[in-house]
Parts: structure tokens; sequence; C-alpha cells
């Protein structure tokens, strides 16, 4: 008799005393990025996501793979970005956060962006699963590191500036944005989208919604 509740407790589709939902035939987005001297690892990462989505029943809808140095470097992610912006994936595959995210404050503004848009994000290396109770959870702590980090380039910056200020340095930056005016409000009639208009004229998206009103 016990036996046989074992057997059923090991096939009830509870898990952590919740009830387990339906798979679902989500379309993922898959992303690896290496470093332009750890080029290697790519078929690893790759082998190890299609691994993990064939796991979860799901398919795959776009493979993006990256090679780069810098953590300002991260131009093909916004692939994927678009697409789910586009309503053309259900979630987002990595590897690691850290091959996703150039700082804790740019992971956490992309997660709440795919959060805002109802697509899920999975990090095989952390086993961190936005689509679950427990990994929204995570990325609440993640919220928390990241205004830690805010704060601490507030202080360095108020600091540079009182530093400036007391070798009678000149203080403010030019208004390069403005400069693109004229081009940002062409490309925006032509249909570009704001974050594509800012990675081409290489200015901030803030800069552009600014200017576009």
């Amino acid at each position: 008799m016990a036996a046989k509740r074992a057997v059923e407790k090991a096939k009830s589709p509870r898990v952590f005393g919740q009830a387990r939902k339906p798979a679902e035939m989500l379309r993922a987005g898959l992303y690896a990025r290496v470093s332009t001297t750890d080029q290697q690892t790519v078929p690893l990462q790759i082998r190890a996501l299609r691994e993990y989505i064939v796991r979860r029943g799901w398919t795959i809808a776009l493979q993006v793979k990256e090679v780069g140095s810098g953590a300002s470097q991260r131009q093909l992610r916004e692939k994927l970005l678009e697409a789910a912006r586009r309503r053309e994936i259900d979630v987002v595959l990595v590897w690691r956060l850290d091959r996703w995210g150039r700082s804790v404050a740019d992971l956490l503004a992309t997660l709440q962006e795919l959060e805002h848009l109802g697509v899920g994000f999975v990090s095989l290396t952390e086993a961190l699963d936005l689509t679950t109770p427990a990994g929204r959870a995570m990325a609440a702590l993640l919220a928390v590191f990241a205004e830690f980090e805010r704060e601490i380039l507030r202080e360095r910056v108020r600091a540079g500036l009182a530093h400036a200020r007391r070798n009678g340095k000149k203080l403010g930056r030019p208004a390069t944005a403005a400069r693109h005016a004229s081009e940002i409000r062409k490309l925006h009639r032509a249909g570009v989208s704001k974050s594509e208009i800012a990675r081409r004229l290489e200015i901030g998206r803030t800069s552009v919604r600014r200017i576009l009103g």
C-alpha cells in the first residue's frame, strides 16, 4: 500500500505543493554570447540550450550567437528584444546571466521589459526561470541589487563632480542628441523603431524618446 502511494506521489502533477500547469508549446529565443578569446564555448552553450528546449517541449523560433568583448557590446541581443516586442517569441533562454546583461541595472531593465511584454526568461546556469513564482521572487532580489549598484554609481558621480569643481573644471556635456533631432524625426517618420534609431545614431533611447515627445 505504501509503495502504491509512493508511485502515485511520483506521478502527481503537483510541484512544491502547487499544481503543475499543462506543458505549453512555447516559442523560444536562444541567446549565446562569448568573448573574442573564448569562441570555442559557443557550441557548448547552444547544445545545452537546445537540450533544455527539448526537455521542456518548446520550439526554437530564433537563435542568436554573439561574439564580442567589453560590457557595452550586446548589439545582436537587440534582435531578441525586437522579436519579443513583435510577440514572435514567448520566452528568452540564455546560458548564464552575465552573457545577457551588461550590469545588474541593465539586466533588471531588460527583465522588466520582457515581463511587461509577457515574455518569459530562463538562465540555465543560475536555474533562474521567470516563468515560475520562485523565479519572479529572484527577480525581485535582483531589483534590490540593481538599486544598490545605482546608488554606488551616484555616489561616485557626485564625488567626481565635486573633485572637478574644486579643480576649476567646466562641467556638463554637449547636447549630442539635439544635434541629431532632425535625423531622428526623419527616421521615425520612415517607420524605424526608437531603439533602432538610438542604435544607428549611437545615442540613448531616452534621448530619442525625449526628442520625439
